[in-house]
């Protein structure tokens, strides 16, 4: 089997987190290439609910290699907060979970600069989970950044804390006005006894996965969020701060563009869609509709809590996420939310100042000013959670499924039927 990759093909909270821990046991390592702590994979299993940040969704397998890359932000104490949290699934994690030595970590401060920032915006905020994210992503890029291999250096990573506290300092009292209560010397101490409990997993993991692929191990590659919110191809500046797309992957791992090309590329995506945090959003639903889908779907954040915004699917979007990410098969996940509603609409096109287009805009003015053009279907009003025969599927749901692949010129691989392991049935695997 070759290596797959799995990410979000829409705004985020596809379900990707089910669907590695569906796929895991088929692979020998489960890659997370970017993002941080901003992130959340909820996977249930029987009655306990797993939600991961941080650590791979195959960790809830024996046997697995999990391995958080360089693309990947990490705030220490999260990290081991999540470690505790699943290691009576995991065990020891020597040998199952692998942390790469260039991954940029996350520090207080980044948070309080997180805060900062986003209060200072007023109406125009990004509307951040505020884990401090966007500014660790902006220290690395700044070349100010403190990475795990600096922690096996103390003196060296003394100075330069010093240096990015001071610039912290620096930025919350002259530019923002607030008072910079963080002890340099209660940091430095509180974040080498959090590194000496994850030093033993810090290691070269381009080099590891390099060799696993070279040995003909199969790697599969997670994503976080979605790919409306990378950096460079989402609905900037309403995104996140990192390539959450297929794009991300070689420079988020350090394996190289060939043997990352021989990997196939599953787009997950909802029955409609979903999105939290501010920015254009054509086919969202601000009536009983929307209100439906979040309660039907429990449209909450898994990091934040936030109720999440919610319309009907856009394959204007889904096309634009096939196309970039050269999505070759299409994973429906909450099926089973549509199944008892009378008219199920999707969004073929927009119209913009009176005229058609059906390729994504760049333009957030643009965005803001597009009306969906929908195609409305009729609904199936059957219950479908937990379908496993797929010639059981309502001739309603298959004319849905076949708009879909019709729209997006991808097919539909499986489809999820509900939140638990196995509620979920395959369509046509590819």
């Amino acid at each position: 089997m070759e290596s797959l990759i799995i990410l979000g093909s829409q705004w985020g909270d596809e379900g990707k987190g089910k669907i590695v821990d569906l796929l895991a046991p088929e692979y020998d390592y489960v890659v997370r290439y970017q993002g941080g702590s901003n992130a959340g994979h909820t996977v249930i299993v029987g009655n306990k609910k797993y939600t991961l940040h941080l650590i791979p969704s195959g960790i809830l397998h024996q046997g697995k290699k999990n391995v958080i890359t360089n693309g990947v932000v990490i705030s220490l104490e999260e990290l081991l907060k999540e470690m505790e949290s699943v290691k009576e699934v995991s065990g020891d994690f020597e040998g199952k979970l692998f942390i790469s030595e260039r991954s940029h970590i996350v520090f207080p401060y980044h948070k309080i600069l997180d805060s900062l920032s986003e209060k200072s915006k007023g109406k125009d905020k990004v509307g951040t989970t505020l884990k401090g994210i966007g500014p660790a992503y902006m220290a690395k890029y700044a070349r100010t950044g403190i990475r795990m291999v600096d922690l096996f250096d103390p003196p060296y990573f003394k100075h330069r804390l010093e240096n990015a506290m001071n610039e912290a300092k620096e930025i919350s009292e002259k530019i923002y006005g607030e008072k910079f209560t963080l002890d340099l010397n209660q940091l430095y101490d509180e974040t080498l006894r959090n590194f000496e409990k994850i030093a033993p997993l810090v290691t070269d993991t381009s080099l590891l996965l390099h060799n696993a692929l070279m040995d003909g191990k199969k790697v599969l590659f997670e994503g976080a969020q979605g790919t409306m919110l990378d950096v460079d191809m989402g609905t900037y500046p309403y995104v996140t701060s990192s390539n959450a797309s297929a794009l991300g992957i070689c420079n988020g791992t350090g394996v190289a563009p060939k043997h990352i090309g021989k990997a196939k590329v599953y787009g997950v995506s909802k029955a409609y869609v979903t999105r939290v945090g501010e920015g254009p959003f054509p086919t969202e639903l601000k009536d009983g509709d929307g209100i439906k889908l979040r309660e039907e779907g429990h449209e909450f954040g898994s990091t934040t809590g936030r109720p999440r915004r919610c319309g009907w699917l856009d394959l204007v979007a889904l096309r634009f996420a096939c196309r970039i990410n050269g999505i070759d098969g299409l994973i429906i996940t909450k099926l089973d939310v549509l199944d008892h509603f009378d008219k199920i609409k999707v969004c073929v096109a927009y119209e913009y100042e009176g005229k058609e287009i059906r390729d994504f805009p760049a333009s957030l003015k643009i965005l803001e000013k597009c009306k969906p053009i929908y195609k409305e279907l009729k609904g199936w009003d059957k219950n479908t959670q937990g379908l496993k025969d797929i010639n059981e599927l309502p001739e309603e749901a298959w004319e849905f499924i076949k708009v879909i692949e019709e729209e997006t010129g991808s097919k539909v691989v499986m489809l999820s039927t509900g939140p638990e392991r196995t509620e979920y049935t395959w369509v046509d695997k590819v």
